[in-house]
């Protein structure tokens, strides 16, 4: 995996089979989490996703844009 840039754009698909990573296509991630667009569960099941794939806590991932769309802004808080 190469490193994320502190800021990318990631198109989400909801109620998808599996959590998945898919791959970058035109500089966006494309990913698909098992749960549903509602009360914030596909934001919060695409954190766990991101924290899982780049190894890095939660805690350093915040949606910035896209809160209730499919294509969403990410901002990773790195440690300097």
């Amino acid at each position: 995996m190469e490193p994320l840039p502190q800021e990318f754009w990631v198109k989400v698909t909801p109620r998808a089979s599996k959590d998945e990573v898919v791959g970058w296509a035109d500089q966006v991630l494309k990913a698909r989490v098992r749960a549903v667009p509602e009360g914030g569960r596909a934001n919060e099941a695409l954190v766990e996703l991101l924290s899982d794939y780049c190894g890095l806590p939660k805690s350093a991932f915040t949606i910035v844009r896209g809160h209730t769309a499919r294509l969403k802004r990410i901002r990773v808080a790195r440690r300097t």
